[in-house]
């Protein structure tokens, strides 16, 4: 039989980890990466789930930053290795679809406290407060690396072949 931790923690993986892992995608730009990412912080959250357990999407989302930067900063110091990777979008594909994969290579040329602070901020609409609470950073840090990703974001997508005009309607709230 089951404990409670186990049926709470098997309710909380059910409603949120589609969300979960589409942050995970948007921070890693890669299925199978944010798979991994993913899988591991659940473990993390599994483990901890007493301390957690009053906010564990928050915790779940700082554990996603900050697994992401230090896979970065680990991959960073590897000599880069070409796996002979394809092109994800097709040219065959529908014009959303190639959209989604300039806009998605677009991301994982941020940094990745930018990235973060973009993915969080303005595609899951989560508030400065709680993006700065799962950075850990202040607010007018969040607003900075939003800012500067976003401009290099327009930068990237308006070189490309797939314009699209990104504005600023976040706010601060």
């Amino acid at each position: 039989m089951r404990d409670s931790r186990g049926a709470e923690f098997d309710d909380f993986v059910r409603t949120r980890s589609m969300v979960l892992l589409r942050v995970a995608f948007l921070l890693t730009g890669d299925r199978h990466a944010a798979e991994d990412l993913l899988q591991e912080v659940l473990e993390q959250v599994y483990v901890r789930w007493r301390r957690v357990q009053g906010s564990p999407e928050a915790y779940a989302r700082r554990a996603l930053v900050n697994r992401s930067i230090n896979r970065w900063r680990r991959r960073a110091r590897r000599p880069e290795q070409s796996l002979g990777r394809h092109d994800e979008v097709a040219r065959d594909h529908a014009d959303a679809v190639a959209l989604r994969g300039v806009v998605v290579a677009a991301l994982r040329a941020l940094p990745p406290r930018q990235r973060a602070a973009v993915v969080l901020r303005y595609l899951e609409d989560v508030s400065v407060t709680d993006v700065a609470a799962a950075m850990g950073c202040s607010q007018g840090a969040v607003k900075s690396h939003a800012a500067r990703g976003l401009a290099r974001l327009r930068e990237v997508l308006a070189a490309s072949d797939l314009v699209m005009p990104i504005t600023d309607s976040g706010g601060s709230r």
